[in-house]
């Protein structure tokens, strides 16, 4: 999980298929001994290696206060410095690391499985590209919780973040999803794969290395196992467009099967990933470059209660 997440993110050629894998529970891994969801504990960072914010700042390890000649600590991080390396005032740089580590957690909190977050990645700490800090019992260790406002920011957003995913077992199945019958009619899978242009993925598409932007559906009227108590689980409908590219990417909303109308409840283009506009079936919506935007569909007047 930690690697392919990564690298989808830093645009790596032909990481795509195993990045879906990952995102929806990990069932090459799990499904062939009977094991759910569950099994799989995904996380992106841990107490060994950089922090959320060092894997967006830093090329490579900067051990030298170990007093191992930089010798120790993991040489391959699968991390980008966003276009600088380590501390620096330039603006495009450090909004594009924002953005970067706002993408991260929201791959990491709509993932099927259990997502752990390392302590103090919700708050952008750093150890200034130490990333085996276990003799330095000290401020690099430490957090300090007397907030910048960009690190307010980020603890806002991973809140919201945490609310969306405890609120909707969308992001929670307890069994794995089911292949996708392509014979079914639009919008009734589980789970559909999306091209930027609104049209299913076909096996051509998950063979390009050069694809770096999808959209999944997630159909909270489809899910099929019962809930702890055995009622049936239902739940709203997500469309996620993933944008891992350099550029700005126009994603077409797919037909109005999926959903007639749809809301920006995370945009990670945005300093606290606040929500943005209302859409509609078919229209086109532009993702930032290396941004996510999650819509919820909008209740019709035959939504019932979810």
């Amino acid at each position: 999980y930690r690697d392919s997440v990564r690298d989808f993110w830093r645009a790596e050629e032909g990481t795509l298929p195993e990045f879906a894998s990952r995102l929806t529970g990990s069932s090459d891994l799990y499904q062939g001994d009977f094991r759910r969801p569950r099994a799989g504990v995904n996380f992106v960072t841990a107490h060994d290696g950089f922090t959320l914010r060092d894997l967006v700042s830093y090329n490579d390890k900067h051990n030298e206060a170990n007093g191992e000649d930089n010798r120790d600590g993991e040489s391959h991080n699968r991390s980008w410095n966003s276009g600088a390396e380590g501390d620096t005032d330039d603006p495009a740089v450090l909004a594009l690391r924002a953005r970067q580590q706002r993408n991260l957690l929201t791959t990491l909190l709509i993932s099927q499985g259990v997502p752990m977050i390392s302590h103090g990645d919700e708050i952008g700490r750093t150890q200034h590209g130490n990333n085996n800090a276990y003799c330095q019992d000290n401020e690099t260790s430490w957090t300090d919780w007397n907030l910048t406002a960009e690190q307010q920011d980020l603890l806002d957003f991973t809140k919201r973040l945490i609310t969306l995913r405890r609120e909707h077992p969308v992001f929670r199945r307890r069994r794995f999803l089911r292949g996708h019958d392509r014979d079914a009619a639009p919008g009734t899978a589980e789970l559909t794969w999306l091209r930027p242009d609104g049209r299913e993925m076909a096996d051509d598409d998950w063979r390009r290395g050069d694809a770096h932007a999808v959209a999944v559906h997630l159909n909270g009227d489809a899910i099929s196992e019962p809930d702890a108590f055995g009622n049936a689980v239902r739940d709203d409908s997500f469309l996620v467009l993933l944008n891992a590219h350099w550029e700005q990417v126009a994603f077409t909303l797919p037909e109005a099967a999926y959903g007639e109308n749809w809301q920006a409840v995370v945009d990670t283009a945005a300093a606290a990933g606040a929500p943005g506009a209302a859409h509609a079936a078919g229209e086109t919506v532009k993702v930032e470059a290396r941004s996510t935007r999650v819509l919820m569909r909008a209740p019709g007047p035959d939504a019932g209660d979810r």
